[in-house]
C-alpha cells in the first residue's frame, strides 16, 4: 500500500483522499468501474472512459464475469475479478441509465453499494473515479460533491481514494 494513502474518520464520517492521476495506476486492492445497467451486451459497447482503459489494460475477463450477474439495478454494484490488472477485483457500479446519463441518486447509490461490497469483503483499500462525470455527462464538480457527501454517511475501515483523471501527457506538459 502507498504510505501516504489516508482516510480520516470523524465521528463515524469518512473523508476520502482526492488525488489526480489514472485510476488504474493506484496502489489499492480494489477499484470501482462506473458501468451501465448491464442490459446491453458488453461486446456491443465501444470502450471508453474507465471501462475502455480496463478493457485495454486488463482484458475482457471482468466484463465477461459482470455479464453473468444479469441486469444491475440503477446504482447497484457487483464484484468481479480484475483480469490482468494488479487488483484483487473490480466493483462495477450501474452509475448511468439506458440513456447514458447519471443522476444524483445513481451517484449516491453507486458509492453506497460499492462501499457495502468493500466492507462486506473486508477490502483494505479502494479507488473510485468520479462516478457519472465521464460517459454519464454529469458535471464533474457536482458529482464529486455528491460522492463526498455520501461518503460522510458511511462507516468503513478501508482507505478510500477518489481519483480525478489526469492524462500522462497533461502531467508531462506541466513539468
Amino acid at each position: 500500500m502507498r504510505a501516504n494513502l489516508t482516510v480520516t474518520m470523524l465521528r463515524e464520517k469518512m473523508i476520502p483522499e482526492i488525488v489526480q492521476g489514472d485510476l488504474l495506476d493506484q496502489d489499492v486492492e480494489i477499484i470501482v468501474n462506473p458501468w451501465n445497467r448491464n442490459i446491453i451486451p458488453w461486446w456491443l459497447l465501444l470502450p471508453q472512459g474507465v471501462s475502455g482503459a480496463i478493457k485495454k489494460r486488463g482484458g475482457f475477463t471482468s466484463f465477461k464475469e459482470v455479464r453473468k450477474h444479469g441486469p444491475i439495478p440503477f446504482g447497484g454494484a457487483v464484484l468481479t475479478s480484475a483480469g490482468r490488472l494488479p487488483f484483487r477485483g473490480i466493483i462495477h457500479v450501474a452509475g448511468i441509465n439506458m440513456l447514458w446519463h447519471a443522476t444524483e441518486q445513481s451517484i449516491r447509490d453507486s458509492v453506497r453499494n460499492a462501499m457495502r461490497i468493500v466492507n462486506d469483503k473486508k477490502f483494505q483499500s479502494v479507488a473510485f473515479p468520479i462516478i457519472g462525470a465521464g460517459s454519464g455527462v454529469f458535471n464533474a464538480d457536482r458529482a464529486l460533491a455528491l460522492m463526498l457527501d455520501e461518503f460522510k454517511t458511511i462507516q468503513s475501515d478501508a482507505e478510500v481514494l477518489v481519483v480525478k483523471y489526469k492524462k500522462e501527457q497533461e502531467e508531462g506538459n506541466k513539468s
